[in-house]
């Protein structure tokens, strides 16, 4: 399911399936994008940034026409303790590639994987960064 903000209206809740990961897409691209995020990140349970919460950026292919400083977007998922994934949407192979990995996340996300969990995830996935 797709919302371009948050808050969800409420008059569906009865409706909507559990939701067991959130990806903030911002295109580097657009300013007003970025600050759409940032707004809605304060609808987000606490709970949800252990591991279930990642942002996704796009347009990373065209750094002339960036609009947002990848140290803001790196900052920001440092902050929420969140994964960071670029993606260049206009390449199949690599949308391709990112759509894998984003549905291997939610399947640890919504516990389909035995053995791991969102945290034990996204911590290993910080360890492996950090280094």
């Amino acid at each position: 399911h797709l919302a371009t903000s948050l808050p969800l209206p409420s008059e569906r809740d009865h409706l909507r399936p559990r939701i067991d990961m959130v990806v903030f897409m911002i295109d580097i691209k657009s300013k007003y994008s970025l600050k759409n995020v940032e707004t809605s990140l304060a609808h987000v349970d606490a709970s949800f940034f252990l591991g279930k919460v990642c942002f996704l950026v796009t347009g990373v292919g065209r750094v002339n026409a960036c609009s947002i400083e990848t140290n803001a977007i790196c900052k920001l998922a440092d902050t929420y303790c969140s994964p960071l994934l670029f993606c260049e949407l206009e390449l199949e192979g690599i949308r391709a590639a990112t759509a894998q990995r984003l549905l291997r996340m939610l399947k640890i996300c919504a516990g389909h994987i035995p053995g791991v969990s969102a945290l034990s995830f996204v911590l290993l996935m910080r360890s492996s960064n950090d280094d």
